[in-house]
């Protein structure tokens, strides 16, 4: 799906959303995050910064900037380990006083699959993980974080990465890279677990929203679509590797060159993690196996 043409937000500059948040594009636009992280900014005394970013001194400045003289940062929020997102939260930290929030180290929330599948050394992939990220508070899936004048109920959805989080304010939710509008978030193995994604999925249908606020790109503002598409999207991907094991074992770069046609060269490598993820899925479901020990090489065949 490609990106709208019409979301080109100043960068390094805090527009205002809706009354108490505010948005911060980060300078680090590409591939895999669009025109650049989204930081955002909750409340209007007390405020809590969500996803500060990657580490990068202008942007550092940028949300001390966006601080007003009656306000104090009071919460830092960290929605997953990526490099894309975490990596400026122990510095702000260390220039506020404010507490890192996260529901926990880059290996929290890793499926029992997932974690056979790291210890065979499969790594990268994706956009890169925060490996020194520590939080001053743990976070675990329901907890209501509170500050002057908000609430936010963080809700637990692995998939994009195992300590993947999304933050519930009222009707709004901030999605993080778990939905967002300008393309289908990544899943890519060790970390990203597509059985956990649908999951996640289906537990954000099971709510009505009426704007989702995502980590990179422009607000959701039909959630409800944007889900299904997700759900569809992956079963289409999931019917196309189905109906291409029925002629033959296959390995998940084989896989993914005959499925991603029109993917430049530079993107089939996260296309084959992809892959990846819907064949461990199908295994999961008896719907494929893999020709001896589970393993990112392996030869899959249909069950």
């Amino acid at each position: 799906m490609m990106p709208p043409d019409d979301f080109d937000p100043v960068i390094g500059v805090a527009e205002t959303l809706e009354p108490g948040l505010r948005r911060i594009v980060a300078p680090n636009p590409s591939p895999m995050t669009y025109r650049g992280t989204n930081t955002y900014l909750v409340g209007t005394r007390s405020l809590a910064v969500i996803d500060p970013g990657p580490e990068d001194e202008a942007h550092l400045q940028a949300i001390l900037d966006a601080v007003g003289p009656d306000q104090s940062i009071t919460h830092i929020i960290v929605t997953h380990t990526h490099l894309d997102h975490s990596p400026l939260a122990r510095p702000l930290a260390q220039r506020t006083g404010a507490p890192v929030l996260a529901f926990g180290d880059p290996d929290a929330g890793r499926s029992a699959v997932m974690a056979e599948l790291a210890k065979d050394d499969l790594v990268g992939g994706g956009e890169g993980i925060d490996t020194t990220f520590t939080a001053d508070v743990v976070v675990p899936d329901g907890t209501v974080i509170d500050g002057d004048g908000w609430e936010l109920e963080a809700i637990h959805t692995p998939g994009h990465i195992g300590n993947h989080l999304c933050l519930a304010w009222g009707d709004l939710c901030l999605t993080a890279d778990h939905v967002m509008g300008w393309a289908s978030s990544l899943v890519s193995p060790p970390d990203g677990d597509l059985t956990d994604f649908m999951a996640s999925c289906a537990r954000l249908q099971a709510r009505a929203w009426r704007v989702f606020y995502p980590g990179h790109g422009a607000p959701v503002t039909d959630p409800a679509a944007r889900l299904d598409w997700l759900v569809t999207h992956r079963l289409s991907r999931e019917a196309s590797i189905l109906s291409h094991l029925a002629q033959g074992p296959a390995t998940a770069a084989d896989l993914a060159a005959a499925i991603y046609t029109e993917t430049p060269p530079a993107l089939l490598g996260a296309a084959t993690r992809n892959v990846l993820a819907h064949l461990v899925d199908l295994t999961g479901k008896d719907r494929a196996a893999p020709l001896g020990r589970l393993s990112a090489n392996a030869a899959f065949k249909a069950l």
